[in-house]
């Protein structure tokens, strides 16, 4: 199989990064407004609760899957699911964030995907760097 592609969720691409915050810190960014209108879009807001919808401003509509505060949000996004998580580095000083996005429809969107999750990577850091 090609580099992307699984059996259950199609073509799939994941971006991850260490930023130099606290896991507390990168959290209160990327479920906050300003943090969801990067990742997902604008005028997103999630409930924690399983099985809620949302709606950004652009028109897309999900569902959320998964919430685990502080830790993990997956939500369906049209046709494709996406999940954002965050690890501590031992030291505790530093958090892995990961974008994962499946149920893509071929190998040319799953490297649209994966420039448009590098950016939205470049964005978060530099909003965690101002504050």
């Amino acid at each position: 199989m090609p580099t992307g592609l699984t059996q259950d969720a199609g073509w799939q691409i994941g971006v991850s990064r260490t930023l130099p915050h606290a896991t507390p810190i990168v959290w209160d960014f990327v479920s906050s407004p300003e943090g969801l209108a990067l990742w997902l879009g604008p005028g997103t807001a999630l409930s924690p609760e399983r099985g809620t919808s949302y709606r950004t401003t652009d028109g897309v509509t999900g569902e959320v899957r998964g919430y685990h505060c502080g830790k993990k949000i997956r939500v369906t996004h049209g046709t494709t699911t996406i999940q954002v998580a965050l690890t501590p580095a031992a030291d505790g000083t530093r958090t892995m964030l990961r974008f994962h996005q499946e149920h893509l429809a071929s190998a040319e969107e799953r490297e649209r995907r994966r420039a448009h999750w590098q950016r939205v990577m470049d964005q978060v850091a530099i909003a965690l760097a101002r504050s």
